[in-house]
């Protein structure tokens, strides 16, 4: 008889069930985990909002395979099940979620994120919204002792933001500014903090999440609903920042990051608008100014130094909305999170029963 669990299987536009399914056969280097707490971010929301977007239902996908009602879930930490693959059972693990072929020319250049073959567990491929998960063993990070569960289950998310604060370049002495102090906000605020001895200053509208980046360590906090240009101009002497980092996707805010930025200063993108910026071109080509942008991590660089600096407890704290079970997964998590009504990260336990 084949063993079943209870996923969240995703099925179209605000159609996400609550099913039994099979329990995954690992394959030829997969490790077989018992998920003990899976995350939901901004991808989620807007596939059951006004997916399928990424998600395979229709088209099969070039890198997985994978076509049809899908398993999601590509934020989520667990228990090995079987030993194998440099595991041992019992031992608890988190996931980074994207798999890599490790042979292309990205692969080779260390970009594993931008791999030829690259997908996604949760997005492309049955993920971690289940009770249990395959999951490749090179995708996996030991869980060091002491980090509780509710926190290890930030490290991939969080490892986004590292990624994307490498990818930013600064330097030392730099002015750095992130615009958004939601959760990648919060991520990139801690990947700075963890790779540069920089002074940060964190644009958003006052509240919480303002007073959430003083706690992770931003040097300047800056009201969001005043002048922001002409503020960060005059905390730098008139000749703007030096990097500025766009991680609200919200109007007008990469127009903001050209426009307060030091001339040869650079940009990077990790918010992505729902609507098309208005580039000034002429001023951003005049200006010597370089725009680069960040997707998910890289895998072996990310993850593991994210899991450390959950180690210290303060950013799990900090970010941490909810735990909830996934019957709860649509009403108090991707409704929720869909509706701008979650500022931290709502994490989901499959073992958790209504």
């Amino acid at each position: 008889m084949t063993a079943t669990m209870r996923a969240a299987v995703y099925h179209g536009r605000r159609d996400v069930r609550i099913e039994e399914v099979p329990v995954p056969e690992p394959r030829a280097g997969e490790v077989l985990l018992a998920v003990r707490r899976s995350g939901i971010c901004g991808s989620d929301a807007t596939e059951w909002v006004a997916g399928p977007k990424v998600v395979p239902l229709t088209r099969r996908h070039p890198g997985s395979g994978h076509l049809g009602p899908m398993i999601i879930g590509h934020e989520f930490v667990g228990e090995v099940v079987s030993g194998g693959s440099g595991f041992a059972a019992g031992e608890l693990v988190a996931a980074g979620a994207g798999v890599s072929c490790g042979r292309c020319d990205r692969c080779g250049e260390g970009r594993t994120n931008l791999c030829r073959r690259y997908y996604t567990l949760g997005l492309n491929a049955p993920g971690g919204l289940a009770e249990y998960v395959a999951a490749p063993a090179g995708l996996l990070r030991r869980i060091p002792d002491g980090i509780s569960l509710d926190h290890a289950g930030l490290a991939q998310p969080l490892a986004v933001g590292l990624h994307a604060a490498r990818r930013a370049g600064v330097r030392p002495g730099d002015s750095v500014v992130v615009i958004g102090a939601g959760a990648i906000g919060s991520f990139v605020l801690a990947g700075l903090r963890h790779l540069y001895d920089a002074e940060v200053t964190v644009l958003d509208f006052p509240g919480d999440k303002l007073d959430r980046a003083t706690r992770l360590g931003a040097a300047r906090v800056v009201d969001a609903t005043g002048e922001v240009v002409e503020a960060v101009r005059e905390q730098t002497g008139g000749r703007g920042a030096d990097v500025v980092i766009e991680a609200s996707g919200a109007p007008g805010q990469f127009e903001n990051a050209v426009r307060m930025v030091t001339d040869g200063g650079r940009v990077l993108a990790v918010g992505l608008p729902k609507q098309a910026p208005a580039v000034d071109l002429f001023g951003l080509v005049l200006r010597e100014i370089t725009v680069e942008s960040t997707v998910a991590h890289v895998c072996g660089e990310d993850l593991g130094p994210a899991l450390e600096i959950l180690d210290g407890g303060v950013l799990g704290a900090a970010l941490l909305d909810s735990v909830i079970g996934l019957e709860d997964l649509t009403d108090r998590g991707l409704a929720r999170l869909a509706a701008g009504k979650v500022d931290g990260k709502v994490l989901i336990d499959p073992g958790r029963r209504a």
